[in-house]
């Protein structure tokens, strides 16, 4: 499969019988074979969804072909669904003599902790988890300080007071971002209720639309998506229904649905990914969780200037406050409150 950038990607199905065939099959795809065959620093990227999601995953591809175009790294992808390809891709990019292998997602840490060992020219770093070894690093992106940020504007524009928070799967960091989006809303509407609903899977997009509707059904006017592509679902519910906005989660999704999308609480994989790259190839890489927040402007809330004219001043006063300090390191969240309801 060929996409927009002109690298080609695999999901892992067929790896068993192939033995990845990496460093001809992929990088042949990249219009410079020659370069980037020669490349000695090799970097891989293990995806839990399509790149085509415009949200998680993609921003990770983009992320990889950043790394790329800045640095010459010579660089592959696959799609992986499960916990045995997670280690099984681990193993074969490992055994291929890769440089970097970054598992996109807080599921992957388990399996880079398994693997590594075997690897110990390999560093394995995972976007998510607390997992830390001599080759093992993980990225934790502060996704809750602008998700808090959210929270305000939705609190302040919603006319029902009932906020909707849909995630793919019931993670950590996706827990900790809807509580953060709950009591940031509370701080400026201290009687909104948030209802919380998980699709089960990050890929159906009809599934997605369902639980937006129901949650649309029971009167939340604002609704919060982290669900990857079911979360697209989201954004044709609220645009078919005429009345909810939605925010959008991990890119910028502002472009998606902008009659019907407030903003998008924003990871910047690129400079993410490029930050820890440049790290390994200066020779300062140090194994450890990786803290990557609103201070180094990895995550931000970003209005859509569409809808600006439905936020109130108020409120974007509100943002601009709580953001400077965040970015100052001085905020602190208030604890009444941050919990969002079922």
């Amino acid at each position: 499969m060929s996409n927009l950038f002109g690298l080609k990607t695999r999901s892992s199905g067929g790896l068993k019988a192939a033995v990845l065939n990496i460093a001809v099959g992929i990088l042949a795809a990249c219009g410079s074979q020659k370069a980037e065959t020669a490349s000695a620093f090799r970097v891989a990227l293990l995806t839990p969804g399509p790149i085509s999601d415009q949200s998680w995953n993609g921003g990770a591809y983009a992320g990889l072909i950043r790394v790329r175009d800045s640095l010459g790294a010579a660089v592959s992808h696959i799609q992986t669904r499960t916990p045995a390809e997670f280690v099984e891709n681990f193993r074969q990019y490992g055994a291929a003599g890769y440089t970097l292998v970054i598992g996109h997602g807080f599921e992957f840490q388990d399996a880079a902790a398994r693997v590594a060992p075997a690897f110990p020219k390999t560093i394995f770093v995972t976007t998510g988890g607390s997992t830390v070894r001599a080759n093992v690093a993980a990225m934790h992106f502060s996704f809750d300080e602008p998700s808090y940020l959210a929270g305000i504007v939705a609190g302040a524009v919603t006319r029902t007071g009932v906020l909707g928070c849909i995630g793919g799967t019931e993670l950590p960091p996706v827990r900790e971002a809807f509580d953060a989006f709950g009591a940031g809303a509370r701080s400026v509407n201290p009687r909104v209720r948030v209802i919380t609903s998980y699709i089960g899977n990050w890929d159906d997009a009809g599934a997605g639309k369902e639980q937006a509707l129901a949650q649309i059904s029971r009167g939340a006017d604002v609704i919060f998506q982290d669900a990857d592509a079911a979360g697209l679902g989201v954004f044709q519910a609220a645009r078919e229904s005429g009345v909810v906005t939605v925010i959008g989660s991990n890119a910028d999704q502002n472009g998606i649905a902008p009659e019907v999308t407030l903003g998008s609480v924003v990871i910047d994989l690129p400079h993410a990914f490029l930050v820890v790259a440049r790290e390994i190839t200066s020779g300062q890489f140090v194994p450890r969780v990786i803290r990557l927040g609103m201070q180094l402007d990895v995550v931000r809330w970003t209005a859509n200037p569409v809808l600006a004219s439905r936020i109130p001043v108020s409120a974007a006063r509100a943002v601009d406050s709580v953001r400077a300090q965040m970015r100052a390191g001085t905020f602190t969240r208030p604890v009444a409150g941050g919990a969002a309801t079922r």
